[in-house]
């Protein structure tokens, strides 16, 4: 059975020291802001895109990657974690669809969420700083993202 896999971009996003993740009403989880990488998007693009879709925040990326003199090029954000994710695993074990996600960092300057038209509910999303992760039930990958976002910011931000 063939495996179907698309590209998609999450970004944790970073204000005074909490991420915002909200319950993902199919998945039944907590997850930062994210979705699939359209035909015409960078995966970069596709994140912030999604963030501004899903919390009506405007986020700055913290991208420390090093330019490259490309004559014909141009230096992309890297996400700070590339992930493969099991999407849809059959009774057999086979998985049918995967996710190749690309995790992003940035900080925004405001917690009022205030999604599009047609995105969750408001309520749906909540602020965790570092006890609140460390103490929490959330997934393991979630708390290690979260954890580092929040660290690359605040050293960001202690840097510049």
């Amino acid at each position: 059975m063939e495996t179907t896999r698309h590209f998609t971009s999450t970004v944790y996003i970073v204000n005074d020291g909490a991420v915002a993740l909200h319950r993902h009403e199919r998945l039944g989880i907590r997850i930062p802001p994210g979705g699939h990488v359209d035909r015409d998007e960078l995966p970069h693009e596709a994140g912030l895109r999604e963030v501004r879709e899903e919390t009506g925040l405007d986020p700055e990326l913290v991208d420390d990657t090093d330019s490259v003199p490309a004559p014909a090029g141009q230096t992309l954000p890297q996400p700070r974690q590339q992930m493969l994710y099991d999407i849809n695993v059959h009774g057999d074990g086979s998985v049918g669809h995967q996710h190749i996600d690309h995790v992003f960092y940035a900080r925004v300057d405001s917690r009022d969420i205030d999604p599009a038209a047609g995105e969750a509910d408001p309520e749906v999303w909540a602020w965790y700083d570092e006890s609140d992760l460390r103490e929490s039930d959330l997934d393991p990958d979630t708390v290690q993202f979260a954890l580092e976002a929040i660290e690359v910011v605040r050293d960001d931000e202690t840097e510049n």
